[in-house]
């Protein structure tokens, strides 16, 4: 099963959700050889509860992911918290929800909740949970207490960086995840579909669930693998969504 593990389903925060716009970079990821994503979506995007509502309304749920059009798309958030960072969670979509509402006061930048907090609630869940972009210079992880970065399941080898900070992000990454002695997952980042296949994950296994999903991840079933059209995917993707951008109008 090829995964990615970063994904986007909106242009961006301040845009609505476009059903049309999301089925045709699930038809991308699929033409890029994927065979599910996990949709983490930032947790304070503009009507999160929205997007949820039309996806369970237009596709089956099995699992803990929609079918779509036969691509599997694990429901999952991205997640800022408290003294920066963003944490990946990938759950049913009941978790997902039940998250989401508990985090509505902590929306704002000055009140993102703590990194101990976030751990401490989805604790325990069948989930799987990602230090996402560790080493990004705006947002890294990498001053958070090691005893708190090695309850994550993973840290993301994101394309985004990659295509910025060059190629050896992923040795840097590689290095962070060493010590902690988590393993290194891949996600594209993408917000806009010709940024998929930038990256990916090549599961030995076909994963219906989150949990299945962590414990390949955790024995380290699987392996990355980096597009070598990987700059030109991410520049690509980089330039049409700002020019998608600047044609949307947001109240």
């Amino acid at each position: 099963m090829n995964i990615d593990l970063h994904t986007h389903g909106k242009l961006s925060k301040k845009t609505e959700f476009s059903l049309d716009y999301f089925l045709s970079m699930a038809r991308e990821a699929k033409d890029n050889g994927l065979h599910a994503v996990a949709l983490t979506e930032h947790f304070n995007t503009r009507h999160f509860f929205d997007m949820m509502d039309q996806l369970d309304a237009s596709f089956d749920y099995k699992g803990d992911y929609y079918e779509v059009d036969g691509l599997r798309v694990f429901s999952g958030m991205e997640i800022d918290v408290k003294d920066t960072g963003h944490i990946l969670i990938i759950a049913n979509r009941d978790n997902i929800r039940d998250l989401r509402r508990s985090l509505e006061n902590y929306t704002e930048k000055d009140r993102f909740i703590p990194f101990e907090s976030l751990l401490d609630y989805t604790e325990g869940w069948p989930a799987l949970r990602i230090g996402a972009h560790p080493t990004r210079l705006s947002t890294p992880l990498t001053h958070h207490a090691p005893a708190l970065l090695s309850r994550l399941d993973s840290l993301d080898m994101n394309a985004k960086d990659l295509y910025e900070a060059g190629l050896n992000v992923a040795n840097d990454v590689r290095m962070l995840a060493e010590k902690l002695q988590l393993p290194v997952t891949a996600g594209s980042d993408s917000h806009q579909p010709l940024q998929f296949g930038s990256v990916l994950n090549r599961f030995g296994t076909l994963c219906d669930t989150a949990d299945e999903l962590r414990s390949a991840v955790k024995s380290r079933r699987f392996e990355t693998e980096i597009s070598p059209c990987l700059h030109v995917k991410v520049k690509g993707a980089q330039m049409l969504k700002e020019l998608l951008k600047q044609t949307m109008i947001v109240d």
